[in-house]
Parts: structure tokens; C-alpha cells; sequence
């Protein structure tokens, strides 16, 4: 098996993309698959190593520090030279052209969709989902790619019409989380009540500082239960270009802006000395970091649309609306609850996701993807 994948609009709000690419193909090579990734970058390079072959293709800047391949031809030619058995594409706006490519090679094709556009256009422009163009460019990628993969329900439901409608497949494939680095700490975190004389209560936000993220809700959230007289704080760990709002939007209340942490054990140590971690975005379609969280042994709140509510059951974490008072409503709830008791049930739902299950999973998928390829419209 010689799986391809492909990444374009690559920048550094791609974390949660990037970590899947990389496990996934991590996984392809040690279940002795050959296995080609195609980035864009600032030169043309070429490396090998032991998690396959890397080639980046020199490309733009086009966005706070996003590079796009606007040459997609290039990327063709690396794949002729390649000559893939099936090709994993991670991105559903610009590489049709590799599809159609594809498709008269008879090289089966899976577009692995790591976004709900629909709610993610309406809550970046305000826009009416039921007017904004999501739903004709899901009629085109259903009708260019052989099979679609999905990390959840939430993600299934905007491709069912469509997807239905030609007889594309698509599949659940749940993302995995590294429990080896992301664990509960050595030394057991003290209890601390939600109440003056036993705080603060710490809680923990990760990820990418941007409106698409809802990095807004959390930061409302902890404004709103200092409002309330809870001793509180709130670590942030993360950048981005909203990050002077959301100081602003803090005001006076306990709110620590750390920005990125480089090193992933820092991280979940951070992650772990956490009372409570929100992961509130309402259009998430997965949530790596909820995973993450959980793994560390500190429940989560997550809002109660979107994806990241589906890995957190109620002894684990709580689903709320996604507005700042009921998200302080949840966090005071779960702060109640017995601590050893939700540290426990937080690390046990994460080991139901690994990494090995979602390769296998994976694997399946691309070895039927040649036996779907259909015929050029």
C-alpha cells in the first residue's frame, strides 16, 4: 500500500490537523505501508526519515502566516513520481484538480474533512447557513472524491444530503490522543471548593486564540464567576491574532495569558494541575484538545453543539450552552463533584480513543478506496 496524503493552507492554527496527519502516518508506516506526505512551505524540499517521505512545495504566504500550494500541478507531479495506490487529501478547497487527477488514474481518493464549513462560515460572517455557498461546494466534493472520513457525528451530518444523494461513502473515523505524554500528574492535585477561603478554582483553555476557536466564550466565562465572587483563574495557553480582545474582554478578573507552550509535557502538566478545561467551541467537529484534557485526568466542559461534546460523558465532563453564564454554570457543577472521582473518569473516557485504533480504521478506508474509484463525470 503506498498511501499519499496531502495538506494545503498549512499555518499555525493547523495544530489539531497537523498532530492527526502526523500520527496517522506514523501509523501507516508502522503497519508497513509506504507513505508520502505533500506540504506547502517556503522552498522545495524533499526529506526522508522514518515516518515516510516529506515534500514540501514551495508556496505563498497568503495569511497570517498561512502558506497555500496555488500550483496544484506541482503537487501532481509529485504523486506521478510517487504512484500512490490511494491518496488522503486534507483540505477540500484547492486540491480538486489532484481528484480529477486521480480519478483518471484510478487512484482512489479520500477527503479527510477536519472542519464543518457551513457553521464555521456562518460563525465567522454572521451569515444564514441556509444561504451562504458551504452546500454547493459539498455537492462538488462528494462528487469528486471516492469516500469522505469524518471524526464525528456533528461532522457526518453536513455531508448526509449530499453525500446520499451520489452514493459517496462516508466514514466515522474518531481521532486518538497520546496517552503516554498527555497523563494524569505524579503527585494528586489538592481539592479545592468553589467557594471564598478554598480557591482559586483553576481552569485551562488551549488552543488558538482566533473567533473561530470561541476563545470568547472562555474567557466570559472566568469574568463571569469572578463576577460572582468565585475565587478563580483561568491559564490560557495559546496565540493568536484575537489575543489584545480577549485581554481587553478580561478586564480586572484573574485571567494569565501564557502563550504557546512549546513542549508537549509542559503542556499537560499545565493541563493537569487544572481543577476544570474548557473546550467550549460551539462548530468544533473533533477536539484533540478535550482528548487531551480528559488524558490529564481534568474533566471538561465543552458546549453542547459541535463534536467536542461527544467525547465527554457525564461523569466526565458537562455540555453546556454556548454563552458565558452557562458555561460558569457548568464549571461550578463539575468543581463540585468529588475530584478523585472525575480525574478518574476523565483519564478512562480518553483511553477509549487511541491512535492505533484510528490508524486501523484508517487503513481499512484506504484499502477500499481503490475498489470505489468511479468514472469521471
Amino acid at each position: 500500500m503506498r498511501i499519499a496524503q496531502l495538506a494545503n493552507f498549512v499555518g499555525p492554527a493547523s495544530g489539531g490537523m497537523r498532530t492527526a496527519i502526523t500520527a496517522l502516518g506514523r501509523g501507516y508506516v508502522e503497519a508497513g505501508a509506504e507513505r508520502l506526505l505533500v506540504v506547502p512551505g517556503p522552498t522545495d524540499t524533499v526529506t526522508e526519515g522514518p515516518d515516510g517521505t516529506v515534500v514540501q512545495v514551495r508556496a505563498p504566504r497568503v495569511y497570517s502566516g498561512y502558506r497555500l500550494v496555488v500550483e496544484p500541478w506541482r503537487v501532481v507531479d509529485v504523486l506521478e513520481r510517487f504512484g500512490p495506490t490511494s491518496i488522503e487529501v486534507n483540505d477540500k478547497l484547492t486540491l480538486l484538480l489532484v481528484a480529477r487527477w486521480a480519478r483518471r488514474r484510478g487512484v482512489g481518493t479520500v477527503l479527510f474533512s477536519h472542519e464543518r464549513l457551513d457553521d464555521m462560515v456562518a460563525m465567522l460572517t454572521r451569515m444564514d447557513p441556509t444561504r451562504h455557498p458551504v452546500a454547493l461546494l459539498n455537492k462538488v466534493l462528494v462528487r469528486s472524491f471516492d469516500r469522505l472520513v469524518v471524526t464525528s457525528d456533528y461532522a457526518e451530518r453536513e455531508f448526509r444530503t449530499a453525500a446520499g444523494a451520489v452514493g459517496c461513502p462516508v466514514t466515522r473515523v474518531p481521532l486518538g490522543v497520546d496517552l503516554a505524554t498527555f497523563r494524569p500528574p505524579a503527585t494528586p492535585v489538592p481539592t479545592r471548593e468553589p467557594h471564598p477561603g478554598g480557591g482559586p478554582l483553576r481552569l485551562a483553555l488551549v488552543g488558538r486564540l482566533s473567533r473561530e476557536k470561541s476563545p470568547h466564550l472562555a474567557v466570559g466565562a472566568a469574568v463571569e464567576l469572578h463576577r460572582r465572587g468565585v475565587p478563580v483563574r483561568l491559564d490560557v495557553y495559546g496565540d493568536g491574532p484575537h489575543r489584545p480582545e480577549l485581554e481587553e474582554l478580561a478586564g480586572g478578573a484573574p485571567v494569565v495569558f501564557h502563550g504557546f507552550v512549546t513542549a508537549r509535557e509542559e503542556l499537560a502538566a499545565r493541563i493537569g494541575e487544572a481543577d476544570v478545561a474548557l473546550s467550549v467551541c460551539p462548530g468544533e467537529t473533533f477536539g484533540l484538545a478535550v482528548l487531551e484534557a480528559l488524558a490529564c485526568g481534568t474533566p471538561v466542559v465543552t458546549a453542547d453543539t459541535g463534536g467536542a461534546g461527544e467525547l465527554v460523558d457525564a461523569a466526565s465532563g458537562r455540555r453546556a450552552a454556548p454563552t458565558p453564564t452557562a458555561v460558569a454554570d457548568a464549571v461550578l457543577d463539575l468543581a463540585r463533584r468529588p475530584r478523585e472521582l472525575t480525574r478518574v473518569a476523565a483519564r478512562r473516557r480518553a483511553e477509549q480513543f487511541t491512535w492505533a485504533a484510528s490508524v486501523q480504521a484508517m487503513l481499512e478506508v484506504h484499502a477500499g478506496a481503490g475498489g470505489l474509484v468511479r468514472q469521471p463525470a
